[in-house]
Protein backbone atom coordinates (compact mmCIF):
# COMPACT_ATOMS: atom_id res chain seq x y z
CA UNK A 1 0.00 0.00 0.00
CA UNK A 2 1.43 3.42 -1.01
CA UNK A 3 1.30 6.46 1.39
CA UNK A 4 -1.08 9.40 0.25
CA UNK A 5 1.62 10.90 -1.50
CA UNK A 6 3.57 9.45 -4.54
CA UNK A 7 6.69 11.16 -5.29
CA UNK A 8 9.52 10.44 -8.12
CA UNK A 9 12.76 9.62 -6.35
CA UNK A 10 14.37 12.70 -5.75
CA UNK A 11 11.25 14.18 -4.82
CA UNK A 12 11.61 11.78 -1.74
CA UNK A 13 15.10 13.07 -0.87
CA UNK A 14 14.04 16.36 -1.48
CA UNK A 15 11.43 15.53 1.25
CA UNK A 16 13.64 13.55 3.69
CA UNK A 17 16.10 16.80 3.08
CA UNK A 18 13.87 19.39 4.17
CA UNK A 19 12.52 17.21 6.97
CA UNK A 20 15.74 16.60 8.71
CA UNK A 21 16.66 19.98 7.79
CA UNK A 22 13.62 22.01 9.85
CA UNK A 23 14.96 19.43 12.83
CA UNK A 24 18.48 20.81 12.50
CA UNK A 25 17.31 24.61 12.72
CA UNK A 26 14.96 23.62 15.38
CA UNK A 27 18.07 22.28 17.70
CA UNK A 28 20.40 25.05 16.56
CA UNK A 29 17.46 28.18 16.67
CA UNK A 30 15.46 27.35 19.28
CA UNK A 31 17.57 24.90 21.62
CA UNK A 32 20.60 25.84 21.40
CA UNK A 33 20.54 29.60 20.58
CA UNK A 34 17.39 30.80 22.08
CA UNK A 35 17.00 28.52 25.04
CA UNK A 36 20.14 28.02 26.28
CA UNK A 37 21.99 30.83 26.02
CA UNK A 38 18.94 33.65 25.39
CA UNK A 39 21.00 35.11 22.67
CA UNK A 40 17.50 35.58 20.53
CA UNK A 41 13.64 35.99 21.56
CA UNK A 42 11.02 34.34 18.85
CA UNK A 43 7.88 35.21 18.34
CA UNK A 44 5.53 32.56 20.64
CA UNK A 45 4.34 30.61 17.60
CA UNK A 46 7.81 30.34 15.99
CA UNK A 47 8.77 29.12 19.46
CA UNK A 48 5.89 26.83 19.70
CA UNK A 49 6.10 25.42 16.37
CA UNK A 50 9.77 24.34 17.38
CA UNK A 51 9.12 22.59 20.53
CA UNK A 52 6.32 20.66 18.61
CA UNK A 53 8.79 19.59 15.83
CA UNK A 54 11.18 18.75 18.20
CA UNK A 55 8.58 16.64 20.03
CA UNK A 56 7.64 14.77 17.07
CA UNK A 57 11.19 14.16 15.74
CA UNK A 58 13.50 13.97 18.57
CA UNK A 59 11.75 13.72 22.12
CA UNK A 60 14.54 15.90 23.49
CA UNK A 61 12.97 17.79 26.72
CA UNK A 62 14.07 21.48 26.45
CA UNK A 63 14.87 21.83 29.47
CA UNK A 64 16.94 19.09 29.61
CA UNK A 65 18.64 19.88 26.60
CA UNK A 66 19.27 23.83 27.81
CA UNK A 67 21.06 22.20 30.81
CA UNK A 68 23.34 20.12 29.60
CA UNK A 69 24.38 22.24 27.27
CA UNK A 70 24.76 25.01 29.82
CA UNK A 71 26.67 22.72 31.80
CA UNK A 72 29.13 21.98 29.13
CA UNK A 73 30.14 25.86 28.66
CA UNK A 74 30.60 25.90 32.44
CA UNK A 75 32.60 22.42 32.67
CA UNK A 76 34.48 22.70 29.20
CA UNK A 77 37.26 20.21 28.50
CA UNK A 78 36.93 19.05 32.27
CA UNK A 79 35.70 15.87 33.82
CA UNK A 80 32.56 17.59 35.09
CA UNK A 81 32.16 18.21 31.60
CA UNK A 82 28.75 15.82 30.06
CA UNK A 83 30.49 15.10 26.57
CA UNK A 84 34.20 16.52 26.34
CA UNK A 85 36.34 14.30 23.76
CA UNK A 86 39.27 15.63 25.66
CA UNK A 87 38.08 13.94 28.75
CA UNK A 88 36.27 11.42 27.69
CA UNK A 89 37.57 10.15 24.17
CA UNK A 90 36.69 11.07 20.67
CA UNK A 91 35.41 7.54 19.66
CA UNK A 92 32.73 7.77 22.72
CA UNK A 93 31.43 10.86 21.84
CA UNK A 94 31.34 10.18 18.15
CA UNK A 95 29.56 7.05 18.10
CA UNK A 96 27.81 7.41 22.12
CA UNK A 97 27.20 11.03 22.67
CA UNK A 98 23.44 9.97 22.71
CA UNK A 99 24.18 7.92 25.64
CA UNK A 100 26.24 11.09 27.64
CA UNK A 101 23.27 13.00 26.63
CA UNK A 102 20.75 10.57 28.00
CA UNK A 103 22.56 10.04 31.59
CA UNK A 104 23.32 13.54 32.38
CA UNK A 105 19.32 14.05 31.82
CA UNK A 106 19.08 12.06 34.63
CA UNK A 107 21.28 14.10 36.59
CA UNK A 108 19.18 16.00 38.94
CA UNK A 109 21.75 18.59 40.00
CA UNK A 110 22.26 19.76 36.32
CA UNK A 111 18.79 20.08 35.77
CA UNK A 112 17.79 22.30 38.53
CA UNK A 113 21.26 23.84 38.63
CA UNK A 114 21.40 24.87 34.97
CA UNK A 115 17.78 24.50 34.06
CA UNK A 116 16.13 27.83 35.04
CA UNK A 117 14.00 30.05 32.84
CA UNK A 118 12.92 27.13 30.24
CA UNK A 119 9.27 26.49 29.45
CA UNK A 120 7.25 25.34 32.27
CA UNK A 121 3.43 26.17 30.89
CA UNK A 122 0.89 23.36 30.38
CA UNK A 123 1.91 21.32 27.29
CA UNK A 124 5.47 21.29 28.94
CA UNK A 125 4.50 19.47 32.05
CA UNK A 126 1.55 17.56 30.41
CA UNK A 127 2.67 16.99 27.16
CA UNK A 128 5.94 17.54 26.51
CA UNK A 129 8.33 16.56 29.26
CA UNK A 130 5.77 13.72 30.40
CA UNK A 131 5.23 12.37 26.99
CA UNK A 132 8.80 12.71 25.21
CA UNK A 133 8.27 9.13 23.62
CA UNK A 134 4.80 9.53 21.70
CA UNK A 135 5.97 12.57 19.39
CA UNK A 136 8.27 9.71 17.88
CA UNK A 137 5.92 7.48 18.10
CA UNK A 138 2.83 9.77 16.22
CA UNK A 139 6.06 10.95 13.61
CA UNK A 140 6.27 7.12 12.68
CA UNK A 141 2.45 7.29 12.04
CA UNK A 142 2.20 10.00 9.63
CA UNK A 143 5.69 9.27 7.80
CA UNK A 144 4.10 5.84 6.95
CA UNK A 145 0.70 7.48 6.15
CA UNK A 146 2.23 9.86 4.10
CA UNK A 147 4.98 7.99 2.22
CA UNK A 148 4.08 4.33 2.80
CA UNK A 149 6.50 1.59 3.67
CA UNK A 150 9.31 4.28 2.83
CA UNK A 151 8.18 6.09 5.19
CA UNK A 152 9.91 4.07 7.15
CA UNK A 153 13.27 5.04 6.29
CA UNK A 154 12.11 8.37 6.59
CA UNK A 155 11.25 7.48 10.38
CA UNK A 156 14.82 6.04 11.27
CA UNK A 157 16.53 8.82 9.37
CA UNK A 158 14.64 11.89 11.61
CA UNK A 159 15.85 9.23 14.48
CA UNK A 160 19.60 8.82 13.93
CA UNK A 161 20.06 12.69 12.59
CA UNK A 162 20.59 14.87 15.60
CA UNK A 163 22.00 12.04 17.53
CA UNK A 164 24.51 11.57 14.74
CA UNK A 165 25.46 15.16 13.90
CA UNK A 166 24.65 16.80 16.81
CA UNK A 167 25.88 14.12 19.43
CA UNK A 168 28.51 13.17 17.41
CA UNK A 169 29.61 15.49 14.70
CA UNK A 170 29.56 18.90 17.00
CA UNK A 171 30.02 17.55 20.57
CA UNK A 172 32.97 15.05 19.53
CA UNK A 173 34.34 16.35 15.87
CA UNK A 174 33.39 20.30 17.18
CA UNK A 175 35.58 19.87 20.00
CA UNK A 176 38.68 17.39 17.84
CA UNK A 177 39.26 18.33 14.44
CA UNK A 178 38.88 21.56 12.18
CA UNK A 179 40.46 25.36 12.25
CA UNK A 180 40.34 27.87 15.24
CA UNK A 181 39.41 31.31 14.95
CA UNK A 182 39.83 32.52 18.13
CA UNK A 183 42.00 30.97 21.24
CA UNK A 184 39.31 29.93 23.15
CA UNK A 185 40.11 28.23 26.81
CA UNK A 186 39.00 25.20 25.17
CA UNK A 187 39.24 22.61 22.26
CA UNK A 188 36.33 24.23 20.48
CA UNK A 189 36.77 24.04 16.67
CA UNK A 190 35.54 25.17 13.05
CA UNK A 191 34.85 22.16 11.16
CA UNK A 192 34.07 23.82 7.99
CA UNK A 193 33.55 27.36 6.91
CA UNK A 194 30.11 26.84 5.25
CA UNK A 195 27.57 26.02 8.16
CA UNK A 196 25.10 24.71 5.74
CA UNK A 197 24.49 21.13 5.89
CA UNK A 198 23.93 21.43 10.28
CA UNK A 199 22.29 24.84 10.55
CA UNK A 200 25.66 26.65 10.90
CA UNK A 201 26.78 24.53 14.21
CA UNK A 202 29.69 23.52 12.39
CA UNK A 203 31.35 27.14 13.17
CA UNK A 204 31.55 25.86 16.73
CA UNK A 205 34.59 27.60 17.76
CA UNK A 206 33.09 30.73 17.06
CA UNK A 207 30.48 29.83 19.03
CA UNK A 208 32.24 28.98 22.39
CA UNK A 209 34.20 32.50 21.84
CA UNK A 210 31.09 34.60 21.98
CA UNK A 211 28.78 32.08 23.42
CA UNK A 212 26.01 34.38 24.08
CA UNK A 213 25.89 35.76 19.79
CA UNK A 214 22.82 35.00 17.60
CA UNK A 215 25.25 34.43 14.94
CA UNK A 216 27.74 31.90 14.48
CA UNK A 217 29.46 33.81 11.82
CA UNK A 218 33.07 36.01 12.28
CA UNK A 219 34.42 36.19 9.24
CA UNK A 220 33.38 37.43 5.58
CA UNK A 221 33.94 34.10 4.02
CA UNK A 222 31.87 31.83 6.56
CA UNK A 223 28.49 31.22 6.46
CA UNK A 224 26.29 30.74 8.58
CA UNK A 225 22.56 29.11 7.63
CA UNK A 226 20.98 29.35 10.82
CA UNK A 227 21.98 33.21 11.07
CA UNK A 228 20.19 33.36 7.72
CA UNK A 229 16.58 31.83 8.78
CA UNK A 230 17.48 34.14 11.62
CA UNK A 231 17.21 37.44 9.20
CA UNK A 232 14.32 35.85 7.74
CA UNK A 233 11.91 35.74 10.20
CA UNK A 234 13.43 38.86 11.48
CA UNK A 235 11.79 40.66 8.62
CA UNK A 236 8.50 39.43 9.54
CA UNK A 237 9.21 40.28 13.10
CA UNK A 238 8.89 36.46 13.98
CA UNK A 239 12.63 37.05 15.81
CA UNK A 240 14.48 39.56 17.75
CA UNK A 241 18.24 38.90 17.87
CA UNK A 242 19.73 40.07 21.19
CA UNK A 243 23.45 39.78 20.93
CA UNK A 244 25.86 39.05 18.24
CA UNK A 245 29.85 39.11 17.89
CA UNK A 246 30.60 42.52 18.76
CA UNK A 247 32.53 44.58 15.86
CA UNK A 248 35.69 46.17 17.04
CA UNK A 249 35.72 49.71 16.14
CA UNK A 250 38.66 51.61 15.12
CA UNK A 251 39.40 55.32 14.68
CA UNK A 252 42.73 56.07 12.52
CA UNK A 253 42.90 59.94 13.91
CA UNK A 254 43.12 58.34 17.70
CA UNK A 255 47.27 57.93 18.87
CA UNK A 256 46.85 57.45 22.60
CA UNK A 257 46.19 54.42 24.85
CA UNK A 258 43.41 56.04 27.31
CA UNK A 259 40.33 54.32 29.19
CA UNK A 260 38.52 54.12 25.53
CA UNK A 261 41.46 51.62 24.00
CA UNK A 262 41.15 49.44 27.41
CA UNK A 263 37.69 49.07 27.06
CA UNK A 264 37.97 47.93 23.33
CA UNK A 265 40.57 45.40 24.74
CA UNK A 266 38.48 43.79 27.42
CA UNK A 267 35.81 43.45 25.18
CA UNK A 268 37.35 42.40 22.32
CA UNK A 269 40.27 40.32 23.85
CA UNK A 270 39.77 37.02 21.66
CA UNK A 271 39.59 39.58 18.54
CA UNK A 272 42.79 41.71 19.78
CA UNK A 273 44.44 38.07 20.41
CA UNK A 274 44.34 36.68 17.04
CA UNK A 275 45.24 39.36 15.28
CA UNK A 276 48.58 39.39 17.68
CA UNK A 277 49.30 36.15 16.44
CA UNK A 278 48.15 36.81 12.73
CA UNK A 279 50.19 40.16 12.98
CA UNK A 280 53.09 39.60 15.47
CA UNK A 281 53.82 35.97 16.37
CA UNK A 282 53.80 34.01 12.84
CA UNK A 283 55.63 36.71 11.67
CA UNK A 284 58.50 36.23 14.01
CA UNK A 285 58.05 32.88 12.93
CA UNK A 286 58.40 32.79 9.67
CA UNK A 287 61.30 35.35 9.82
CA UNK A 288 63.18 32.98 12.01
CA UNK A 289 62.52 29.87 9.75
CA UNK A 290 64.12 32.05 6.54
CA UNK A 291 67.56 32.17 8.65
CA UNK A 292 67.19 29.10 10.46
CA UNK A 293 69.60 26.51 10.02
CA UNK A 294 69.09 22.60 8.96
CA UNK A 295 68.41 21.45 12.64
CA UNK A 296 66.75 24.85 14.03
CA UNK A 297 64.05 24.56 10.92
CA UNK A 298 63.46 20.85 11.87
CA UNK A 299 62.86 22.48 15.69
CA UNK A 300 60.51 25.09 14.11
CA UNK A 301 58.59 22.68 12.13
CA UNK A 302 55.01 22.73 13.24
CA UNK A 303 55.86 25.30 15.75
CA UNK A 304 52.92 26.91 14.83
CA UNK A 305 50.65 25.32 17.03
CA UNK A 306 52.27 24.97 20.34
CA UNK A 307 52.91 29.47 19.88
CA UNK A 308 49.22 29.69 19.22
CA UNK A 309 47.62 27.16 21.73
CA UNK A 310 46.57 28.39 25.11
CA UNK A 311 48.97 26.76 27.66
CA UNK A 312 46.23 24.78 29.29
CA UNK A 313 45.12 22.78 26.26
CA UNK A 314 48.91 21.58 25.93
CA UNK A 315 50.12 18.14 25.85
CA UNK A 316 53.87 17.26 27.86
CA UNK A 317 55.33 16.90 24.19
CA UNK A 318 53.75 20.60 23.00
CA UNK A 319 55.14 21.86 26.37
CA UNK A 320 58.07 20.50 25.73
CA UNK A 321 58.92 21.45 22.35
CA UNK A 322 57.28 25.23 22.94
CA UNK A 323 60.04 25.53 25.90
CA UNK A 324 62.90 24.12 23.12
CA UNK A 325 61.37 27.08 20.49
CA UNK A 326 61.51 29.62 22.98
CA UNK A 327 65.04 28.52 24.32
CA UNK A 328 66.85 28.89 20.56
CA UNK A 329 64.70 31.55 19.27
CA UNK A 330 65.04 34.91 20.83
CA UNK A 331 62.62 36.88 18.69
CA UNK A 332 60.13 34.49 18.79
CA UNK A 333 60.42 34.58 23.04
CA UNK A 334 60.23 38.17 23.25
CA UNK A 335 56.98 38.41 20.98
CA UNK A 336 55.38 35.40 22.95
CA UNK A 337 56.18 36.78 26.35
CA UNK A 338 54.66 39.96 25.34
CA UNK A 339 51.71 37.77 24.28
CA UNK A 340 51.46 36.38 28.23
CA UNK A 341 51.56 40.34 29.25
CA UNK A 342 48.85 41.18 27.70
CA UNK A 343 46.33 38.55 28.44
CA UNK A 344 47.53 38.94 31.48
CA UNK A 345 46.53 42.23 31.68
CA UNK A 346 42.75 41.81 31.30
CA UNK A 347 42.99 38.48 33.42
CA UNK A 348 43.57 41.00 36.55
CA UNK A 349 39.96 40.80 38.22
CA UNK A 350 40.89 42.61 40.64
CA UNK A 351 42.52 45.90 39.85
CA UNK A 352 41.01 48.72 39.06
CA UNK A 353 40.40 50.16 36.03
CA UNK A 354 43.38 53.25 36.29
CA UNK A 355 45.69 50.58 37.35
CA UNK A 356 44.59 48.60 34.35
CA UNK A 357 45.13 51.28 32.00
CA UNK A 358 48.40 52.08 33.22
CA UNK A 359 49.94 48.41 33.08
CA UNK A 360 48.27 48.52 29.04
CA UNK A 361 50.37 52.02 28.57
CA UNK A 362 53.90 50.15 30.21
CA UNK A 363 52.93 47.32 27.99
CA UNK A 364 53.04 49.69 24.66
CA UNK A 365 56.15 51.50 26.03
CA UNK A 366 58.22 48.47 26.55
CA UNK A 367 56.63 47.12 23.44
CA UNK A 368 57.86 49.66 21.67
CA UNK A 369 61.35 49.77 22.87
CA UNK A 370 62.04 46.15 21.73
CA UNK A 371 62.93 47.44 18.32
CA UNK A 372 60.84 44.89 16.24
CA UNK A 373 59.14 46.08 13.68
CA UNK A 374 55.65 43.98 14.11
CA UNK A 375 55.15 44.97 17.86
CA UNK A 376 55.66 48.18 17.00
CA UNK A 377 52.81 48.53 13.81
CA UNK A 378 50.79 46.50 16.57
CA UNK A 379 50.87 48.59 19.12
CA UNK A 380 50.13 51.84 16.78
CA UNK A 381 46.90 49.58 15.45
CA UNK A 382 45.93 48.91 19.15
CA UNK A 383 46.08 52.92 19.71
CA UNK A 384 43.22 53.41 17.65
CA UNK A 385 40.83 50.91 19.15
CA UNK A 386 37.41 51.77 20.58
CA UNK A 387 34.82 49.98 21.93
CA UNK A 388 31.55 49.33 20.48
CA UNK A 389 29.32 51.64 22.14
CA UNK A 390 31.57 54.72 22.01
Amino acid sequence: MLGVLSLPWWGYLVVLLVLTQLTILSVTLYLHRCQAHRAIEFHPAISHFFRFWLWLTTGMVTKQWAAIHRKHHAKVETDDDPHSPMRKGIKKVFFEGAELYRLEAKNQETMEKYGQGTPDDWMERHVYSRHSGKGIALMLVIDLVLFGPIGLTFWALQMAWIPFFAAGVVNGIGHYWGYRNFESKDASRNIFPWGLFIGGEELHNNHHAYATSAKFSTKWWEIDLGWGVIRLLQAFRLAMPKRVVPQLRVLPTKTSIDMDTLKALITHRLQVLSRYTSEVVLPALNEEKKRASKTGRILLAHARIVLVRDSSLMQTSHQLKLAKVLEHFQSIRVVYQFRDKLQNIWGRSTASQKELLEALQEWCHQAEATGIETLRRFVVRLKTYMPQNA
